[in-house]
């Protein structure tokens, strides 16, 4: 088998006597959309955040690309190529769209502090190039057309396109997406359907945490299900529908397999 874009094996979190995630083991494909499902407190906030070094692991390995991160700094696992969005929206208050997207895109800045601190040529040159990153996701996305509108002021929905926006800009090859249709219309969240697929087509690998069950049977390759901080399944979309554990955890007696 090829080797993944990321590996977990036997990953664990403890926060005092409670183990929030308990010896979870999955790989996410190269170019795959890979989804996290499963009841609020199963572990998939904290599993996010152990994949992007926000939180330290208590037990097991955690492989990108080969390479084992646990024990990075966010900002180094960011410099690796892992960007991600948030559960709560966490968007810059009195920035401008473009200026929140820049940030995004300054974890592949080359110059140092002086150079930033003084108008020197590297530093001018760098910027320039970073605005145009960001309005090329801008405009992919959608939304260039409020570059200029101060970010933490817009619709609910746009404010998720433009973290979204941010986290391409960062120039990743492994999204994790945090349930980002919180809070979405049905309208909405089917465009977020269509971006989610249109970045896997630029060859940019996707870990999704939602609980739009719709949603994620739609776009997922492949989905993982969490219960208790344990994996319960890892299976394709119609494996998930079918699996009696799943139905009765999670997707609920009621739930209709398509197909």
């Amino acid at each position: 088998m090829p080797e993944p874009m990321l590996e977990l094996h036997r990953v664990c979190k403890d926060f005092g006597g409670l183990r929030a995630v308990d010896e979870v083991s999955f790989r996410v494909g190269v170019g795959a959309i890979k989804g996290v499902i499963g009841p609020n407190g199963a572990g998939k906030s904290t599993l996010f955040n152990l994949i992007a070094c926000n939180t330290p692991l208590s037990g097991g390995v955690i492989r990108f690309e080969g390479r084992e991160i646990q024990g990075l700094k966010p900002y180094q696992t960011a410099a690796l190529g892992i960007a991600r969005t948030f559960q709560n929206i966490k968007l810059f208050a009195g920035m401008n769209v473009l200026e929140c997207v820049m940030v995004g895109a300054h974890t592949r800045g080359r110059a140092g502090f002086l150079a930033g601190l003084l108008p020197m040529p590297m530093h001018r040159r760098e910027e320039a190039a970073i605005r145009e990153r960001s309005m090329t996701c801008l405009e992919f996305l959608g939304i260039a057309d409020l570059a200029q509108s101060r970010a933490d002021l817009l619709a609910f929905g746009q404010q998720r396109a433009v973290e979204l926006a941010r986290a391409l800009a960062a120039e990743p090859r492994l999204l994790l997406l945090d349930e980002p249709a919180a809070g979405l219309n049905i309208y909405e969240t089917a465009e977020l359907g269509r971006r989610i697929k249109s970045i896997q087509e630029r060859g940019i690998t996707v870990l999704l945490v939602e609980h739009d069950m719709s949603l994620v049977m739609e776009i997922c390759d492949e989905i993982v299900v969490l219960s208790y901080g344990r994996k319960l399944a890892d299976d394709v979309p119609v494996g998930i529908q079918r699996n009696p554990e799943v139905i009765a955890v999670y997707l609920g007696e009621e739930y209709e397999p398509a197909g």
